[in-house]
């Protein structure tokens, strides 16, 4: 039966929460287990930077679900991350968080069991330990900040963080990521101004904040940061164009000029790129590609929703009936399609590094 109405108090309960600090101590890193996260994010910002001549690949299911298959997901492209490391520097895409879209789902940390049951702490618990299972195997993770505290939970454990299209115009999201240890992309925005909303928000970043938040004991804290120096530009396309072609990197170059920010741009081969056509990653990443072949020094990277299987299903309430290994939020390239398209992309980027002499 509902709760009956009260005007007075809208809130029907309010559970309390284990800390950062709690969580840290249930599945800490170990310092050499630091020590390889701090050599992710040190060899991202020199990729950023251009000190390391290799592509970022931000690679893997739109969302994470289901750890079984995550981790069969994984395994994989950890062996494929090893062997094509002399072009690439692959970084698992590791989304716990979604926003509440057609499927209703809000994602792995906050609903683990797809029982609307909103059970956060086991959601909380078997993220941290998923996470130090990429730490052991030695395969970078990224996510997307989507509540503002999550990264006090988990993000000592990332190594590549994104602020999505429509965080990228939250002041909030701007502040926090001006203190993330970790380099952050920021998605261009909703509108046709988007790149620029964006290009705001990074230089918006790489300023000094103050602001509100949690610290690891839970107590409300004022935070004072440094700035990012290492926020860039990501571009995913809007619900109806794509900003992926010369033309549009192009501009969004322009953009970065006029906010004062280093030309770095990772292409999101997804989402709007890709209308939400598994089948067109491979188009957007031949475009990619050839962009670089051509000489474009300012695309860092690219993104792909990849998973075990091809496309995405409904969510159905306490898993039952889902196919293993298949997104349940946006439609993913399979396994056979990524290997094949990030050996592609090694290959012709080796010959790149071949002709810089590299």
């Amino acid at each position: 039966m509902a709760s009956p109405f009260n005007p007075n108090n809208l809130v029907r309960s309010v559970d309390p929460l284990l800390t950062p600090a709690d969580l840290k101590k249930f599945d800490p890193l170990l310092p050499q287990q630091e020590k390889l996260v701090a050599g992710f994010r040190k060899t991202i910002r020199d990729i950023l930077d251009g000190t390391d001549a290799r592509l970022l690949a931000v690679v893997g299911p739109c969302s994470i679900h289901d750890v079984v298959g995550a981790d069969d997901y994984a395994r994989r492209l950890s062996a494929l991350a090893h062997e094509l490391s002399e072009s690439l520097f692959v970084i698992m895409r590791v989304y716990f968080e979604k926003p509440r879209g057609a499927s209703e789902w809000s994602g792995f940390l906050t609903d683990p069991h797809l029982d609307g049951n909103f059970r956060v702490e086991d959601g909380l618990k078997a993220s941290r330990k998923f996470l130090h299972h990429l730490v052991r195997m030695e395969l970078p993770a990224g996510t997307e900040a989507l509540d503002p505290f999550l990264p006090a939970y988990l993000g000592d454990m990332f190594s590549w963080m994104a602020i999505g299209q429509r965080a990228s115009e939250s002041n909030a999201h701007r502040m926090i990521a001006s203190g993330l240890p970790v380099p952050v992309g920021f998605k261009n925005g909703r509108h046709e101004d988007g790149v620029r909303t964006a290009a705001e928000a990074i230089r918006a970043a790489t300023r000094p904040h103050d602001y509100l938040g949690f610290a690891d004991d839970g107590r409300l804290s004022v935070f004072h940061t440094c700035g990012n120096d290492y926020a860039h530009l990501v571009l995913r396309g809007s619900e109806g164009s794509s900003n992926y072609g010369s033309a549009a990197v192009s501009r969004a170059e322009e953009e970065l000029e006029r906010a004062g920010q280093p030309q770095r741009i990772i292409v999101d081969c997804s989402h709007g790129n890709s209308h939400y056509d598994p089948a067109r990653q491979g188009d957007v990443l031949h475009d990619v590609l050839a962009q670089v072949e051509n000489g474009n020094s300012s695309i860092v990277g690219f993104m792909l929703e990849s998973y075990l299987g091809w496309g995405n299903q409904p969510v159905h309430p306490g898993r039952g009936g889902l196919q293993p290994g298949v997104s349940v939020t946006d439609p993913c390239i399979d396994w056979e399609t990524t290997e094949t398209l990030l050996r592609e992309a090694a290959e012709r980027f080796a010959k790149v590094r071949a002709d810089m002499g590299l």
